[in-house]
């Protein structure tokens, strides 16, 4: 069975195996998940199930004494959400997420996914967007090696020439130049799963995994399998 969650991130931290050896980790705030809507062929034309993770408040619109519309949370979730929500018997959740998978028929509306799914040495594929750098040069942004550093060179961190004036007269597509760096979405394949804590729902994958703290990861079994 196709396994897939979504978590948080909560940090980096290291622990020991059993042979003592010191392992970087990094802790993962998985689920509980909902199902909250299984897709098909017939109704939508293809398969998936979509997932929510996090709670959401409702948004709820009143009237004060001279009759004003008042809003509380108005970032909250309207009537839509929440009748989507009631579907799947749960309420409405921060975030949604579908995973197309190849047995989508399997899971049911409304069934919790919970950090158990997976299990210890299991390898994955984790999806997340990467920390925003903000606008970056060339060499921060593509590693370009940098000009002399002695004061008389005045050509330090410059990216180097764009191409000549002539011929072709322009700047080729894909030319590696300063601009906006990170706050893309990346998926690192085949990490390992190094333990599960059960009952607070984390996983601890060794090394890395993109994106800042509390930011959503999304989680599922690794397409490169055999290895």
């Amino acid at each position: 069975m196709k396994k897939a969650i979504l978590a948080t991130k909560v940090g980096m931290t290291q622990i020991f195996d059993e042979n003592g050896v010191l392992v970087p980790v990094t802790v993962l705030q998985a689920g509980p998940c909902v199902v909250t809507q299984v897709k098909t062929v017939e109704n939508d034309g293809y398969d998936a199930i979509q997932v929510g993770f996090g709670e959401k408040k409702e948004r709820i619109t009143t009237k004060d004494v001279s009759g004003k519309k008042v809003i509380r949370n108005p970032h909250g979730a309207g009537k839509a959400e929440v009748g989507h929500a009631k579907k799947a018997n749960t309420t409405p959740k921060t975030f949604y997420r579908e995973f197309r998978l190849d047995d989508c028929a399997q899971y049911e509306l409304g069934a919790e996914i919970k950090a158990d799914v997976f299990a210890e040495g299991d390898k994955i594929d984790v999806t997340a967007k990467t920390k925003g750098k903000g606008y970056a040069g060339g060499l921060k942004r593509h590693g370009l090696k940098s000009g002399p550093s002695g004061h008389g060179s005045k050509y330090h961190r410059h990216a180097g020439s764009n191409g000549s004036a002539t011929t072709p007269g322009r700047v080729f597509k894909g030319k590696k130049m300063p601009g906006h760096m990170g706050s893309v979405r990346v998926t690192i394949q085949n990490l390992e799963v190094v333990k599960i804590d059960v009952e607070n729902d984390v996983i601890l994958v060794k090394g890395a995994v993109p994106g800042p703290k509390k930011s959503l990861v999304m989680i599922k079994d690794t397409v490169k399998t055999g290895k």
